[in-house]
């Protein structure tokens, strides 16, 4: 058997139901076995009780029910990973998404609609005349790039030309990197500059590509918030035998001769071959990496500078403010079904780099004025110290500033293969499982 121990349920419940539905002998019988639980969203009522504001919320804010707040807010990928496995797993069937209406980036102290095809490249404010040019030579490199293909390399080796040389044999001035590199390819610092470019042309191919499934922008989100996940996940879980269990405290994590064999609970011992876990309940087999600031803004109006759009994501690459990390904000509201009507949540995050944490987030929170109401918090980032293939004990990492499932995703996807010895092949799954269910109905 095992089991998972969470304390925030939605990269577990992901875990969970993929290990359940995998064909790998030692994940028949999974149970995941939630702490003092942690709703995935909350109420606008339990949101100023959590920060220990001294008022209730104002009358204008309208019903505590008709809010749905994210505590840690990401968006799907239209042809990303976490979408791939919510198909993998069926639990879409118990979930509706809504297209996020923009993705905008930041330049100068103003927000521009992020270009990623070469029409929207000869139309974009962000590059002059000559640079939109160079750009759609660019775009239409990476559309046409197949890495199977030597043709459509165009003297580019992608496993050994860097992305600051293609940048280069491109001509494409910092501006536009700065966007490519942070609004499309999604990386949170320059560190991908100087290595092979295969990567960083998938992630554009990517982003792409999902926004071509829409055309808004490439991201979607769950009507009535990411707690949809969990609850989707919880009821899949009991067609496979699986048990969610809620509020119980976990006193200890049982060891014989250095692996894991129970985690004790109220007295009793739930026994195991293998646990996951995040990273609070074994402080002992963690380092701290950082620290993550978010701070989630109640707004009267859209942002500005988006069309007046409902929900947008904006990126503020780190050398538009002078970082070594991206600011990150996204932006939802009533018509996602989780603010009062006509209200927007607008949630800003970054990696914490000096000691005031607040004075780092300034630009982005410029952006959204006036607040009507902002809630602050810290949160510590933590890593595990092994891979747990001798304990058997595997430590998640702990949720990072993004504002998107990708790194969710390969978080998930590390702790498959440190449990089973191999990699999670999205094809390779499907078709195990047709040869042990048999193929789907058409």
């Amino acid at each position: 058997m095992v089991i998972i121990l969470c304390q925030y349920p939605l990269k577990y419940s992901i875990i969970f139901n993929i290990f359940q539905r995998s064909t790998q002998p030692s994940m028949v019988y999974v149970r995941l076995f939630i702490d003092v639980f942690t709703r995935a969203y909350i109420s606008l009522p339990q949101l100023y009780k959590r920060f220990e504001l001294p008022d209730s919320p104002p009358e204008s804010m309208g019903r505590g029910r008709d809010w749905n707040v994210d505590l840690i807010p990401k968006f799907l990928m239209a042809n990303g990973q976490l979408v791939k496995m919510l198909l993998y797993t069926e639990v879409t069937r118990y979930l509706d998404f809504k297209v996020v209406e923009g993705s905008f980036v930041y330049k100068g102290g103003k927000i521009y609609k992020v270009p990623s095809t070469e029409t929207e490249a000869l139309a974009s404010n962000l590059m002059g005349m000559f640079e939109k040019r160079r750009f759609r030579k660019f775009l239409v490199f990476v559309a046409n790039f197949d890495e199977n293909d030597p043709k459509t390399f165009e003297g580019v080796d992608p496993k050994v030309t860097t992305m600051r040389d293609v940048y280069k044999k491109f001509d494409l001035g910092q501006d536009v990197i700065d966007f490519t590199g942070h609004a499309l390819a999604l990386y949170r610092t320059d560190d991908y500059l100087d290595v092979p470019c295969l990567e960083t042309i998938n992630r554009i191919k990517l982003y792409s590509e999902s926004l071509a499934r829409y055309g808004k922008s490439p991201y979607l989100y769950p009507l009535y918030g990411l707690g949809e996940l969990p609850q989707g996940f919880a009821r899949l879980s009991a067609i496979y035998g699986g048990t969610y269990m809620l509020n119980k405290p976990v006193e200890e994590i049982v060891m014989e001769d250095g692996h894991v064999v129970g985690v004790k609970s109220e007295g009793e011992v739930a026994r195991c071959k293998q646990l996951i876990c995040d990273p609070s309940y074994i402080q002992d087999r963690v380092r701290k990496a950082g620290q993550v600031i978010r701070v989630i803004c109640i707004l009267s109006h859209p942002i500005k500078d988006t069309n007046d759009a409902n929900s947008c994501q904006i990126i503020i690459p780190q050398n538009q403010v002078n970082r070594k990390s991206d600011i990150y904000v996204c932006m939802i509201s009533y018509a996602h079904n989780v603010a009062a009507q006509g209200k927007y949540i607008a949630i800003v995050s970054t990696t914490v780099e000096t000691n005031e944490p607040e004075a780092e987030i300034e630009p982005a929170l410029e952006l959204l004025e006036p607040i009507d109401q902002k809630f602050v918090s810290l949160s510590d980032l933590y890593e595990p110290t092994d891979d747990g293939t001798e304990s058997q004990i595997f430590a998640s990492s702990a949720y990072d500033a993004t504002t998107h499932f990708e790194t969710t995703c390969n978080d998930i996807k590390d702790i498959y293969k440190r449990m089973t010895g191999s990699d999670f092949d999205f094809e390779n799954m499907k078709r195990k499982q047709n040869d042990v269910f048999g193929e789907d109905e058409q």
